[in-house]
């Protein structure tokens, strides 16, 4: 096994939801996804806590460009416009690799209770961060909020029509996670 080779990261994530797919999260070990990725166990723990935290590989990141894009919006934009600037920043860093995991990691999530729970924590980081970088331009809070969490439904709707398609008509995410925010706001129009 070669001592160190870039991309570890991602390969761990990779083999990890491999792995969770074909065996079941509960059966799958820290040792078995660091053979897979071809690491040994201590590289694995110098990215990782736990294998839980291979499911929010990129969390961090992604609330980031989220708030960036948020910050970064026109001082007139609207709250959904901003939202609407942290999701274009965050889906530019999405890229074929994250696309062809999606499905595969939708269904580990969804055989596995333990990452169902921490699927959940992840979007509640993304909505406190988009919530943060909205409060921060000036929007009152419980707007700021609203309009934040309509955000990480448009990602993940978004998203999980973009991982769905096909490779011709994938193109990038933004486009997708753009059209899921327009629906949920034409959605909100009939809420009464």
């Amino acid at each position: 096994m070669a001592r160190w080779q870039p991309g570890a990261a991602q390969r761990l994530v990779v083999a990890a939801v491999d792995l969770f797919t074909a065996q079941g999260y509960d059966a799958t070990t820290v040792t078995q996804i660091a053979e897979r990725a071809g690491v040994t166990k201590s590289t694995f723990f110098r990215h990782f806590s736990d294998k839980r935290e291979l499911l929010v590989a990129g969390q961090e990141t992604l609330s980031r460009l989220l708030a960036e894009g948020i910050a970064e919006a026109p001082a007139d934009a609207t709250p959904l416009r901003a939202v609407a600037a942290g999701l274009e920043r965050a889906s530019s860093a999405m890229g074929p690799a994250n696309r062809e995991l999606g499905p595969r990691l939708r269904a580990a999530v969804a055989a596995s209770t333990e990452l169902q729970e921490r699927d959940a924590l992840k979007s509640v980081g993304m909505a406190e961060a988009m919530t943060a970088a909205l409060v921060a331009r000036g929007i009152p809070e419980t707007t700021a909020h609203l309009a934040a969490e309509l955000g990480v439904l448009a990602f993940k709707r978004g998203y999980a029509r973009w991982s769905e398609a096909g490779r011709e008509e994938a193109g990038d995410l933004a486009p997708h996670t753009l059209t899921a925010l327009d629906e949920l706001r034409a959605a909100s129009a009939n809420l009464g």
